[in-house]
């Protein structure tokens, strides 16, 4: 979530079909969400969504990790398994609730000793690093598949007073430079 952006629903959406961990590629076009009571995998919500985004090494590794542990828990389960398909599933292969992961992500970041924190602000830590990182507008808009350039925009604004005072002080060592 944090590395790419991903809002809840899309990292629960997530099928194995989707990931590809030799070219380090997964395609970010479904969501997992409750609706009437019943949890539904559904296209995201706009075209730009949809987008093959390249994995970085540290989502590739714990991807590898993660499918070893899943074959762990199948052989457990047996014919219990659900088998839905999806990279993130409750013990018995089933889709998870995002009620429930968001209650498992706040108990993990208690255990873990990290501020427990909404699930979205890890969608704005990641905006907040790529702008930290001087990562392009255009860049960051593909990364975090916003629909428009304002919304990424909007984030770009938001940058730290350090940033900020960081940047005028450069500007005027180029104008003294003059």
């Amino acid at each position: 979530m944090l590395s790419l952006g991903l809002r809840r629903g899309e990292l629960l959406g997530l099928a194995w079909e989707d990931v590809d961990l030799q070219q380090a590629e997964v395609l970010i076009a479904w969501k997992v969400q409750r609706v009437d009571h019943q949890l539904l995998r559904r296209h995201t919500k706009t075209p730009s969504s949809d987008a093959p985004l390249p994995l970085p090494e540290i989502a590739v590794r714990a991807l590898e990790r993660h499918r070893v542990e899943e074959a762990r828990r199948r052989l457990a389960a047996g014919d219990m398994w659900g088998d839905c398909g999806l990279v993130f599933t409750t013990r018995l292969g089933e889709p998870v609730d995002p009620r429930n992961f968001h209650r498992d992500f706040k108990l993990k970041a208690a255990k873990a000793g990290v501020p427990v924190v909404p699930i979205h602000s890890t969608r704005r830590t990641c905006a907040s690093l790529l702008v930290a990182l001087d990562v392009h507008p255009s860049v960051a808009m593909a990364v975090l598949r916003h629909s428009r350039i304002a919304l990424t925009m909007e984030i770009y604004s938001q940058v730290s007073s350090t940033s900020t005072r960081d940047a005028l002080r450069r500007l005027g060592s180029e104008f003294a430079a003059d």
